[in-house]
């Protein structure tokens, strides 16, 4: 795996503002796990800026 894969966040920034599609079903279950998915990612992120942040400072 090269660079840029690892750091290819396009499928990332398409789950998050995606725009409406009429084909995809659309139900409260689904609405809440994708609601679910996107704060552990916001979570995950914030999460590892904290920690590079501190290792940072610590140098």
């Amino acid at each position: 795996m090269t660079a840029k894969e690892a750091f290819d966040f396009g499928p990332v920034w398409g789950y998050f503002f995606r725009k409406k599609d009429a084909n995809r079903p659309s139900n409260f279950n689904l609405k809440a796990m994708h609601t679910v998915n996107k704060i552990s990612i916001v979570m995950f992120l914030i999460a590892a800026a904290v920690i590079i942040g501190r290792f940072i400072s610590r140098m």
